[in-house]
């Protein structure tokens, strides 16, 4: 994504670039909230670019796809011999950035300790590197933070501090999804079509009017991430051409209607967004690789997401690792590298608690025979 994001004549992204460049020459704290793929990292990178930090660096970090020890040493650095592997003094992200930003991204995600870290650190400034006996250096850094979660909603669920709320939400910017300011999509979608056209060395495409029409009509579930997504594929295929109706369809995933509601419990944010990857895997025959784990690796899907996936797979699969990796359309040589991530990312669950659990109607393979 570059700063086509904020291409557009809708009031919306009109105030919030004001708003951004007002705030952009102060060391007040910021937190961005939006839904993933919005551009939050992009904003973070304009207010930097617009503050006398600028010729110091901007360091993103994602709190979310970092375990907790990783991340403390990440943030604050470590000492020689703190853990294994630790073979030499190293300084964190926070010492790193003196002078300059640091994005806290997919902050909501932090756990507790990590939080308490935090506030710390952002109570006196100073940082003590992991397995360090008393020694505490000061840096002088800008703390942007970006989540998708809402942090007052959790904070009221004990899942977040109430006081490092407070100190991160000095001044809060909200980027609004792509389907809240539809007079923006053509001008976003036929920049992205230049852009890419120039940077793959092939003719522009445009568009047909019919095809714009169904461009605002579409629902941009993945936000700019998305647009940008399928202005690159229609650049690769149809380079040169005009782009009719029919040559959109084929890129752009219609949205099914919503069922009726059910009268069942509500389903938590990263259920919910599980149950649609699974109708994505099962339904158009994608790859969990595709849905699932590209997603996860850009930042776009949280752990608990994850999880949830994985969860319903061994439901239906009564606790089969094995059937649920074809469930989730993986070739059986990717077996052992679908573990391997589980396991890496702390997304591996027990098979356990399944195998009392009856098979899901909806499940199209045979009965689970196989263990996990």
């Amino acid at each position: 994504m570059d700063s086509a994001v904020f291409l557009g004549n809708s009031h919306a992204i009109v105030s919030l670039v004001e708003e951004a460049t007002q705030i952009a020459p102060t060391d007040s704290k910021v937190l961005i909230t939006g839904e993933s793929g919005v551009g939050k990292e992009l904003l973070a990178r304009l207010i930097h670019d617009r503050s006398s930090r600028c010729r110091r660096p901007l360091i993103p970090i994602n709190c979310g796809g970092v375990a907790e020890t990783l991340l403390e040493s990440e943030l604050f650095g470590h000492v020689r011999g703190s853990f294994t592997d630790a073979h030499r003094d190293r300084r964190g992200i926070l010492e790193t950035a003196n002078g300059g930003t640091v994005l806290l991204d997919e902050v909501g995600e932090m756990s507790l300790r990590m939080q308490a870290l935090l506030l710390r650190f952002l109570e006196n400034g100073e940082i003590q590197r992991v397995g360090s006996e008393g020694h505490h250096t000061t840096t002088d850094v800008r703390v942007i933070s970006a989540t998708n979660r809402d942090l007052r909603e959790r904070a009221r669920e004990n899942h977040f501090r109430e006081d490092l709320y407070y100190r991160l939400n000095v001044v809060h910017l909200v980027i609004p999804p792509l389907r809240a300011r539809r007079e923006d999509i053509a001008l976003l979608f036929e920049h992205y079509l230049r852009v890419l056209s120039e940077q793959h060395r092939v003719p522009v495409p445009t568009l047909a009017v019919d095809a714009v029409a169904d461009l605002e009509d579409h629902s941009w579930p993945g936000n700019v991430r998305e647009l940008r997504n399928v202005a690159e594929r229609i650049v690769l295929r149809h380079h040169g051409r005009v782009i009719a109706r029919a040559d959109l369809a084929q890129e752009i995933v219609k949205q099914r209607p919503a069922r009726p509601a059910a009268p069942v419990r509500r389903m938590p944010p990263a259920e919910k967004l599980a149950v649609q990857c699974l109708e994505r895997i099962i339904t158009n025959k994608e790859s969990f690789w595709t849905v699932v784990y590209e997603p996860f690796m850009s930042r776009d899907l949280m752990r608990d997401t994850v999880r949830a996936v994985v969860r319903e797979a061994l439901t239906r699969t009564r606790g089969s690792y094995r059937l649920a990796a074809e469930l989730l359309n993986l070739p059986s040589d990717d077996y052992k590298r679908f573990l391997n991530f589980l396991n890496k990312y702390d997304c591996h669950i027990a098979f356990q608690n399944f195998r009392l659990i009856p098979p899901s109607r909806e499940m199209e393979k045979g009965p689970a025979t196989k263990t996990g």
